[in-house]
């Protein structure tokens, strides 16, 4: 924040400033994470990334997916933070190709999905609530 008066602390859109041009991690309110450049933000945190990426997560393994230039609202960003450049190509997993990721994120998502699926039902049996909401009609 250089160009600000010292000792003034932003903390609406404006604090983005010095974001721009820079490598960024953008986490969103469905758990997506996006790469990119950011280009430009306006006064609602709404961004355009440039060569955006989206990356996948799963156990020791990633893979990115292309995605060009995108648009986010901003009240789907949870978290925003700059990659540190020389960092980057240090990280302690490996790369897979996307086909190969996907893959693996449905097998995690239908294992976490037998999970919750046993453990309400343990819970029902012991006469607790279970909350389920794809039922839920209110």
């Amino acid at each position: 924040m250089d160009n600000f008066l010292p000792g003034q602390i932003f903390t609406t859109s404006a604090s983005l400033i010095d974001s721009v041009d820079r490598k960024l991690l953008v986490v969103l309110r469905d758990g997506r994470k996006l790469i990119g450049v950011l280009r430009s933000f306006d006064q609602f945190a709404n961004l355009v990334l440039q060569d955006t990426i989206e990356r996948i997560y799963v156990g020791d393994a990633y893979g990115d997916i292309p995605r060009g230039i995108f648009i986010i609202r901003g009240e789907n960003v949870v978290l925003l933070g700059e990659i540190d450049l020389d960092k980057e190509d240090e990280l302690p997993l490996r790369q897979v190709p996307v086909e190969e990721i996907l893959l693996a994120q449905r097998e995690e998502m239908e294992a976490r999905q037998k999970r919750e699926k046993l453990k309400n039902k343990l819970l029902h049996d012991q006469g607790f609530s279970v909350d389920f909401t794809e039922t839920d009609l209110y």
